[in-house]
């Protein structure tokens, strides 16, 4: 059976910059705003990296992340 629970550790870094820079940048007008949610989603690669090597449902586990970095902050 897998085990799919959310823990602190790899990928966390990246997951709360991603979700900062995507608040960011639905605040500001023009390329910029596209330039910068286009980081915040490159930086969400690391973690589904990990979740992929770990061989979990990187999809399922991302989505679980950004709801409890939603919760948080």
């Amino acid at each position: 059976l897998q085990n799919d629970s959310v823990v602190a550790g790899g990928g966390a870094i990246e997951m709360e910059l991603s979700k900062y820079l995507r608040d960011y940048s639905r605040t500001i007008p023009g390329k910029q705003q596209l330039l910068i949610g286009a980081y915040a989603k490159a930086l969400e690669i690391i973690p589904r990296q990990l979740c992929d090597n770990a061989g979990f449902d990187a999809t399922n586990i991302l989505n679980k992340l950004r709801a409890k970095h939603a919760q948080v902050g």
